[in-house]
């Protein structure tokens, strides 16, 4: 019996320092830059004017591209870390309808994105983790009729949650992939000099890849 107690106490001793190296590896200051798909989409629209068109296809695929910083630490097999995002896309679209004799165009703009993650490893060197926070979106709106245009900007505020898997290499390099849902609630889409407004829910859909350093 103390054979076999000593022989674990042993393998608890070397196991330590291996377990603690191996959660450095996902702690500290970091920086990353991030690339992907993204889509944007409508979901449900209420208009003030009863026979405006509430149909086509609304969805905005593009590139999303930016950097990001954050910090992680130990929890005891527990990695927590807060997190922040700059991002812009490449997302733009033709509206299928027109408003009052005007053709619509919708450009996504920057992104803004502040909050926590958690994270457990699965391996020495692999980490699998959840994400949830607040996001800042920018969106332009373009109307172009026959003699005249108008532009809409504004910011809608909204929720994300994600999760994503983090690979270690070396001492301080790593990299991720990272699928991520957006809910910006009641964006209000007012068309200057006429009566139209509008309501919109959007949903927005990313799976980026990023490359980090820890430091």
């Amino acid at each position: 019996m103390r054979k076999y107690i000593l022989t674990a106490l042993l393998a608890g001793t070397v196991a330590a320092p291996a377990l603690a190296q191996n959660a450095s590896l996902f702690t500290g200051p970091r920086v990353e830059g991030l690339v992907g798909y993204d889509s944007l989409r409508s979901g449900e629209r209420e208009n003030n004017v009863d026979d405006a068109d509430n149909e086509g296809d609304e969805t905005i695929d593009g590139v999303a591209f930016g950097v990001g910083a954050g910090y992680d630490y130990d929890a005891g097999g527990v990695i927590l870390g807060v997190e922040g995002e700059f991002m812009e896309s490449t997302g733009n679209q033709d509206a299928d309808e027109s408003i009052d004799g005007f053709q619509r165009s919708i450009e996504t703009g920057r992104d803004l994105y502040v909050g926590a993650r958690v994270g457990v490893p699965v391996a020495s060197r692999t980490m699998v983790y959840a994400k949830g926070g607040y996001t800042n979106l920018a969106v332009e709106a373009n109307y172009e009729g026959a003699d005249d245009r108008f532009e809409f900007d504004t910011n809608a505020d909204g929720l994300r949650v994600g999760a994503g898997v983090e690979h270690a290499f070396g001492e301080n390099a790593y990299g991720k992939v990272e699928y991520r849902y957006s809910n910006y609630n009641n964006v209000q889409h007012n068309m200057v000099d006429t009566d139209f407004s509008r309501e919109i829910d959007l949903d927005r859909h990313q799976v980026v890849a990023g490359v980090g350093f820890r430091f």
